[in-house]
C-alpha cells in the first residue's frame, strides 16, 4: 500500500523549501520558501492532528540540500543459521534487527557494526551489503521524511548478549521462528525473510528498490 497523496505532496513541498532556503540569496525568495515550509507544516497538521507550530519547528531543524535519511540494519547469523534480533524499547518492546540512523564520520557499514555492539552486546563483521531499499516503497508505516534503508549481512565474531538503554531483550531466531510482534517502522517480515535468503546464498546480488 502506497502513502497518501497529501503526505507525498507535503514532503515534496518541505524538501523544495529546505533546499531553496539553503541556496537562495534573495530575501524575497527566502520569504516565499519559508511560506512553502509553513504550508507543508499546515498540510501535515490538518491530517495528523499535530500542532503546525511543532511541525514547523521540526522542519526548521533540517537544513542543507534535502536528501533521504539513512537507516542501517544488521542481519547477523550464528553457526545455527539463526538471526539476531532485539526488542526495541521505544516501540513497546517489539522485535527488530539491530540498527538505527547512520552516524557521521563513519561508514554506513561501520554504523551497522556499532549498532549491533550497542544494542545486543555482540561483535560482528560485515560480509556484504544485502539490500538498499526505499522505506516508502517497502510499505513501512508512513513517516515525514524520506529514508533509504541499508541492510548488511554480518558474521558473528564474538561478544555476549547484553541489553542497552534502547533494547530490553536479545534473541536468536530460526527462519520459522520469526516473532509476530515486529517493530514495523524498522523492519518488515518480508525483509527478514530476504535476509535469510542472502544468508543461504551469499552470492545473491544486492537488492535495490
Amino acid at each position: 500500500m502506497g502513502e497518501p497523496d497529501w503526505l507525498v505532496w507535503a514532503r515534496e513541498i518541505q524538501a523544495i523549501a529546505q533546499t531553496g532556503l539553503t541556496f537562495t540569496r534573495d530575501p524575497y525568495d527566502r520569504e516565499r520558501y519559508e511560506m512553502l515550509r509553513g504550508l507543508a507544516a499546515r498540510m501535515l497538521a490538518a491530517r495528523t492532528g499535530t500542532p503546525a507550530a511543532r511541525i514547523e519547528t521540526l522542519f526548521a531543524g533540517e537544513s542543507g540540500y534535502a536528501t533521504p535519511k539513512i537507516d542501517v540494519r544488521a542481519a547477523v547469523f550464528d553457526e545455527r543459521r539463526r538471526i539476531l534480533m532485539v526488542r526495541e524499547v521505544l516501540d513497546g518492546g517489539r522485535w527488530t534487527l539491530p540498527g538505527g540512523w547512520a552516524d557521521v564520520n563513519i561508514t554506513p557499514a561501520d554504523s551497522a557494526v556499532k549498532e549491533v555492539r550497542e544494542e545486543s552486546g555482540y561483535e560482528v563483521r560485515v560480509r556484504k551489503l544485502a539490500a538498499v531499499w526505499d522505506r516508502t516503497r517497502q510499505g513501512h508505516p508512513a513517516q515525514v521524511f524520506s529514508c533509504a534503508k541499508l541492510f548488511y549481512l554480518c558474521d558473528l565474531m564474538g561478544g555476549a548478549a547484553a541489553t542497552s538503554l534502547e533494547t530490553s531483550e536479545v534473541g536468536w531466531f530460526a527462519e520459522d521462528e520469526i516473532p509476530a510482534d515486529l517493530s514495523l517502522g524498522r523492519v518488515l517480515p518480508a525483509q527478514v525473510r530476504r535476509m535469510f535468503a542472502h544468508a543461504h546464498a551469499p552470492a545473491l546480488p544486492t537488492d535495490f528498490e
